[in-house]
């Protein structure tokens, strides 16, 4: 397989990266954090003449054309700029369900508006009860002599606080888990009630509820199989994403082993400490093998064997990452652990990276499961 970048796809690392390094100082984003909304629009702005909204959409509704090696490039660069912006509810979650799951009229209308930064999308599919199960949805739409109504509540919808339209998954037939009578919806902010919050990794989220809210739009009325596809996708950009957090860990860590001075010299120069960097840099580069795995999968039509790859991928790298950031904060001792130092920020966004759409534990199940080796 050839892991070499395109001229398109180095343009494009250049421009992001660059990007992130201008515009993504750690106090920077402490700044934003802080903000009202706790991203930055300016910032959305920038993403959007760089054209990465679009940069997995077709050409035709604005977007750059590009597929999962692109995506890829913009997830690592996230991840060590430990980007706070609505990008994974809007570009990933939002966007890959309207890719997949929208009609031609639904695609035509909202995609080119996510592109240029004008509309923001979440998806409202989780519900406390469901745990890992995605196809656990209690939230019911019921057909009306006007269009469709949606009755019940979400929760942890990524930046649900800040969108515009929330894609929901709701049932219209069927029992509380079957996989069939899932259908997804559009509905506007307005017909919802939110109540906002930050999340541990410094991202926003949202609990949402529906009573009789009108739905404007109709994506798929057997949409879990989009689903499916969809958290595939997003699985393998937080593995992605995981990638760039744990690499900006080991390159600090390897700078403070460096400068940081006992007994009159540098701590790096200590053979053990020495072993333990290497450590970090395997398990760096086990989760960054296993991501792009991931990436080459995540368009793989066979919804088993691609869902055996990206859960092979989020297994690898959550153990790499937890060891990984076990070791940065050991090797920096007690200043790692304070919020005005990078290692910590780093260290609970790949945690919730970790539990975010099943953990180690439930995603190794699964392989079993599947008769998959470990």
């Amino acid at each position: 397989m050839d892991f070499d970048l395109s001229d398109d796809q180095r343009m494009l690392k250049d421009s992001v990266d660059r990007l992130i390094a201008d515009t993504y100082g750690f106090e920077q984003r402490r700044q934003t954090m802080a903000s009202a909304e706790g991203w930055s629009r300016a910032t959305w702005a920038q993403f959007a003449d760089l054209g990465l909204l679009g940069v997995n959409f077709e050409e035709e509704f604005g977007g750059f054309g590009g597929g999962p090696v692109e995506t890829m490039l913009v997830a690592e660069a996230f991840g060590r700029g430990l980007v706070v912006e609505p990008y994974f509810a809007t570009v990933v979650l939002g966007g890959g369900l309207l890719r997949h799951a929208g009609s031609a009229e639904a695609q035509a209308a909202y995609l080119p508006r996510i592109a240029s930064g004008e509309l923001l999308f979440a998806f409202a599919h989780h519900e406390r009860a469901a745990r890992y199960n995605l196809s656990h949805v209690g939230t019911t739409a019921t057909k009306t002599g006007h269009g469709w109504v949606i009755n019940g509540e979400k929760s942890l919808v990524l930046h649900g606080d800040s969108a515009d339209k929330v894609i929901v998954s709701a049932r219209v037939s069927g029992g509380l888990t079957d996989t069939a009578g899932i259908g997804l919806f559009v509905v506007r902010a307005e017909h919802m009630t939110r109540r906002g919050y930050p999340t541990q990794d410094g991202l926003r989220a949202a609990e949402i509820s529906f009573v009789d809210a009108p739905a404007i739009a109709v994506l798929n009325l057997d949409g879990f199989a989009a689903i499916s596809r969809t958290i595939d996708e997003a699985i393998a950009f937080t593995c992605a994403e995981a990638v760039g957090a744990m690499a900006e860990m080991h390159a600090i860590t390897i700078d403070y082993l460096k400068t940081r001075k006992q007994f009159g010299r540098a701590i790096g120069e200590f053979q053990v400490l020495q072993h333990r960097a290497v450590d970090m840099l395997v398990e760096l580069e086990l989760a960054r093998s296993m991501a792009m795995y991931a990436t080459m999968m995540s368009a793989e039509p066979d919804a088993v064997e691609r869902g055996k790859a990206v859960s092979a991928a989020k297994v690898q790298v959550g153990n790499s990452s937890k060891k990984l950031a076990e070791e940065a904060i050991q090797l920096h001792g007690g200043i790692a652990m304070t919020m005005e130092y990078k290692v910590g920020h780093y260290f609970k966004r790949v945690t919730m990276i970790d539990k975010q759409f099943g953990d180690v534990e439930t995603h190794t199940a699964r392989l079993v499961a599947a008769g998959t080796a470990l």
